[in-house]
């Protein structure tokens, strides 16, 4: 029987030794694409951090957005804290932060304090809120308030102290008050639509930038009365009671409807989303933003709010590099 040649012990043919460079060369291209793969961040090549502050109201949705987006672009860290918006902006404008949530527009001081520090930003509208004013579900009594009557409880000097000096035939039952810190925007917001001037209170409650803290308070308070941003209601609402607002044209609820015709008022605003103008010309940044004008729209919703009208994503994204 002929038997084929055999190959000499310790030498290796040049067809042999060809094959098995080719399979190390193989090795090593599939290990370099798997690190780089890993190293940007799998879709898109996208990596880094991307850090957040600010109002406590938009939080939900910016947290929402971001783990969503985390999904398709896992390397890139998005990091949303809650400060507040006044303590956001004051991040933002010394550049500690690539955006910042705001429940109302930035003031002219804190303009001022970004252009101090060279700081440019674009700004982009998310959604609506119903500014939302709570109770413990155990309050049988109060279904609704009026503008004044919300007034006369909040304004600085107020002797409004019990329910029935609201109205004389409620309780007799000291009223425990429970709302944002003076940092927040949805503080800055409602004194100036229902007291008239921004900033002017009561002090004598208690005060968090956190709504969740609030939301504590007035769920173990049965002569609570509170107000914070609706979809900490959403979340809540075996542990809260929603309040009316009678604006002059009789009681209404905050509802998806009633914010976006406006009948909700005058407790209806936008949210923000501010962004440092540097930080948006970095590709993780600038596709995390398109994120949140597309496929983070419906999460607004989810989350409890009311989206912006489809011009105001349009015109964001038409921002974004």
């Amino acid at each position: 029987m002929h038997t084929a040649p055999q190959a000499h012990p310790g030498r290796r043919t040049g067809k042999t030794l060809l094959l098995v460079t080719a399979m190390v060369a193989a090795a090593l291209a599939a290990l370099l694409i798997v690190a780089c793969g890993d190293d940007n961040g799998g879709e898109g090549g996208l990596s880094g951090t991307i850090v957040g502050d600010g109002s406590s109201t938009v939080y939900p949705i910016s947290e929402a957005v971001a783990e969503e987006f985390g999904k398709v672009a896992p390397g890139v860290r998005v990091v949303v804290g809650i400060s507040g918006t006044g303590g956001g902006f004051k991040k933002f404008c010394n550049g500690e932060t690539d955006f910042s949530d705001a429940s109302r527009p930035i003031k002219d001081s804190e303009r001022e304090a970004c252009a101090s520090k060279a700081i440019e930003w674009v700004d982009f509208q998310v959604a609506f809120d119903g500014l939302s004013v709570m109770v413990n579900p155990k309050n049988d009594f109060v279904q609704c308030l009026t503008v004044d009557e919300l007034k006369r409880i909040w304004e600085p000097g107020s002797t409004v102290d019990s329910w029935d000096d609201v109205r004389p035939e409620w309780p007799d039952e000291s009223i425990a008050l429970y709302g944002p810190d003076t940092d927040s925007g949805t503080f800055d917001y409602f004194t100036e639509v229902i007291v008239g001037e921004e900033d002017a209170s009561r002090p004598d409650y208690t005060a968090s930038a956190d709504d969740n803290v609030l939301v504590q308070g007035i769920a173990g308070d049965e002569d609570a009365l509170g107000y914070f941003g609706y979809a900490y209601y959403v979340e809540n609402t075996d542990k809260l009671k929603l309040v009316a607002v009678d604006g002059g044209e009789g009681c209404v609820l905050p509802t998806r409807e009633s914010v976006l015709d406006g009948t909700y008022k005058p407790l209806s605003r936008p949210l923000f989303v501010y962004v440092r103008q540097d930080a948006l010309d970095q590709p993780e940044v600038a596709e995390f933003m398109r994120f949140y004008l597309t496929e983070g729209r419906p999460l607004v919703a989810e989350v409890g709010y009311v989206e912006a009208p489809e011009s105001a994503y349009q015109e964001g994204l038409t921002l974004i590099p």
